[in-house]
């Protein structure tokens, strides 16, 4: 019964007043604008130790490096397909991985540049995860038409997706897993624990890119170097970048069960 449900709305594009809509450019346009107010919603209530200005060059850094990376990214999943396409295929295809890594490049870059020794990552993480989850319920409404579906499967989560097959259903997988760490990342930001400006960002990052990592693999992917996809190679390199803080909480977690 839901397979035939899923059949007819996937992908769910509604007509109204004669005009079909894209829900994920909608949705897609959504999450930057509740992201950008949930963004500022809690800037306003915490305490900010970079500047106005300063604040404002980090964010044209991650703007300029989450473009030009999520771009480049995208290119690499399927490079032969691309450069059959035209330019303005090119610029419109993008991926969030390559956003949020490509993003971190350019604050850095553009904290460099301004001095700024202050973590800023921490004020735009909880943003961050709810505009993805906004964005991937556009993905999931989009069926097969946007490359966020899995491989065929028999698994039980297995969904038609507006072809026909049974498939693991990717977006919702990674909306179920964010929103559990947008609420251990809130309780984490509210609660009395020590924790250094920027882990939280860290946390997320660590999380997610892993997670990627993992369902890629449920991908009907090309598989470019060492059997991995271009963007389990980004996700293996933003691990590395992270490596001392992952080491730093392998670490911790040893010490708490040591302690148990």
């Amino acid at each position: 019964m839901t397979n035939s449900l899923l059949i007819v709305s996937l992908p769910f594009e509604p007509i109204v007043f004669g005009v079909k809509l894209n829900m994920h450019l909608i949705l897609e346009y959504l999450a930057f604008f509740i992201g950008f107010r949930n963004y500022v919603f809690l800037r306003k209530r915490s305490t900010d130790f970079i500047s106005s200005n300063n604040r404002l060059s980090i964010i044209i850094g991650a703007i300029f490096g989450a473009l030009f990376l999520s771009r480049l990214v995208a290119f690499f999943e399927n490079p032969v397909t691309h450069m059959q396409e035209d330019w303005l295929y090119n610029l419109n295809n993008k991926t969030i991985m390559g956003g949020l890594f490509g993003g971190l490049l350019g604050v850095e870059l553009a904290k460099k540049i301004i001095g700024e020794k202050h973590s800023s990552g921490d004020l735009f993480t909880l943003p961050i995860i709810l505009g993805i989850i906004i964005g991937r319920i556009g993905c999931f409404l989009s069926g097969t038409k946007e490359f966020t579906y899995g491989s065929e499967t028999s698994f039980f989560m297995g969904m038609n997706l507006g072809d026909g097959l049974s498939r693991h259903p990717i977006a919702l997988y990674e909306i179920v897993f964010l929103s559990f760490l947008f609420i251990i990342i809130h309780r984490l930001r509210k609660s009395k624990t020590t924790l250094k400006n920027g882990d939280l960002f860290k946390l997320f990052m660590v999380a997610y890119f892993t997670l990627r990592f993992s369902i890629e693999f449920i991908k009907p992917n090309r598989f470019y170097f060492l059997s991995l996809s271009s963007i389990q190679i980004l996700c293996l390199i933003c691990l590395v970048y992270y490596h001392k803080f992952i080491f730093q909480g392998i670490t911790y977690v040893r010490k708490k069960l040591y302690i148990l």
